[in-house]
């Protein structure tokens, strides 16, 4: 397994509060011909996420990713899967690179809300989710991938899921299943 080295990041303010990032759950990577593993149980659980956040004021933001051969930006593809449903008071970014901090106005709007703590979800478990986790860990967030509520599409889906859990645990990420997830207002 590739080691992973994290850089000792600038902590954050303790008292600062959560927010929400729902990575990549774009409609087009649920149109591959190998399908999302367990697509249905995982938007549901990023469903209830977002509820519990607004519930509690919560920042929500959805991280789009866009691509020269896929997810242009714009097209259907593109798009946030219709399950979702994104408020007008939602962040959202676009990013070209697998970690979302990369490049993005990500970092500053965590900071404009005093945002210490990022709960992570969405797709893929073995790119841009484990990509922005590590990128959050970095940048000295306390970072919560929520286990049940990220996947992949790939044949070996199982095993990608298990080792990307076991990654970015020796780095520091916390894992909790969506439904122990409590979000302070």
């Amino acid at each position: 397994m590739k080691k992973v080295v994290v850089r000792k990041p600038t902590p954050k303010p303790a008292d600062g509060g959560t927010a929400l990032l729902v990575i990549d759950v774009q409609q087009e990577l649920f149109d591959k011909s190998t399908p999302v593993y367990q697509a249905e149980a995982m938007l549901k659980n990023i469903n209830l996420l977002v509820e519990r956040a607004h519930l509690s004021g919560v920042p929500v933001i959805y991280v789009q990713h866009s691509a020269e051969k896929m997810l242009l930006k714009g097209t259907p593809g593109w798009q946030l899967h219709p399950a979702l449903h994104p408020q007008p008071e939602d962040g959202r970014v676009c990013k070209l690179h697998g970690n979302a901090f990369e490049d993005t106005p990500l970092e500053e709007m965590l900071q404009a809300q005093n945002v210490s703590t990022v709960v992570a979800c969405g797709l893929v478990s073995y790119g841009c989710v484990r990509a922005t986790c590590l990128g959050a860990l970095e940048l000295g967030y306390r970072v919560i991938l929520a286990a049940d509520a990220h996947s992949n599409y790939s044949k070996d889906a199982v095993q990608q899921i298990e080792k990307t859990h076991k990654l970015l645990d020796a780095a520091g990420v916390e894992r909790k299943a969506a439904a122990e997830i409590a979000f302070g207002g």
